[in-house]
């Protein structure tokens, strides 16, 4: 049991996820402080002087009932941005690495052509009329080595 959970913490997949997601969460930090310094003071522009921010207020004169749609739109912008950064600086790169990896160490079979399997067949024929030549077991398939 505790060979099958070395293995799964082991695999470069489990590896990779924990690296992403301490990165994210890193990255996300600084993108949320850009927006809160940036993108909401931008959006409270929006909105009237009597208001919190940009948003919608369901019953005037009671700000408790407004519903702020600056954080929304933030987290949205903070979803994005995190989302493009990971894309663009992890997974793109490691993709053409792993191509670049795989190209270089893929060893392709050629197919066999009908020459090479005529060519096979001819040898295959020789030695089996050199094995009966020698008076080889026919039953066995295997050719006796003279003795010196």
């Amino acid at each position: 049991m505790l060979k099958g959970f070395k293995d799964f913490l082991m695999r470069g997949n489990v590896i990779d996820l924990a690296v992403a997601v301490v990165m994210g969460t890193a990255f996300t930090a600084i993108v949320s402080s850009v927006t809160k310094g940036v993108l909401e003071p931008l959006l409270a522009v929006l909105g009237s002087n009597g208001q919190l921010g940009f948003g919608v207020t369901l019953v005037s004169g009671k700000p408790a009932t407004f519903i702020a749609l600056g954080p929304i739109i933030s987290a949205a912008i903070n979803f994005v941005m995190v989302a493009a950064v990971l894309y663009f600086v992890l997974i793109m790169p490691m993709k053409t690495m792993q191509k670049r990896f795989y190209a270089r160490n893929k060893v392709e079979a050629e197919p066999s052509t009908p020459a090479d399997i005529a060519l096979l067949t001819e040898i295959r024929d020789l030695l089996a009329e050199r094995a009966a030549a020698e008076g080889s077991d026919s039953g066995s398939g295997r050719v006796r080595t003279p003795v010196t």
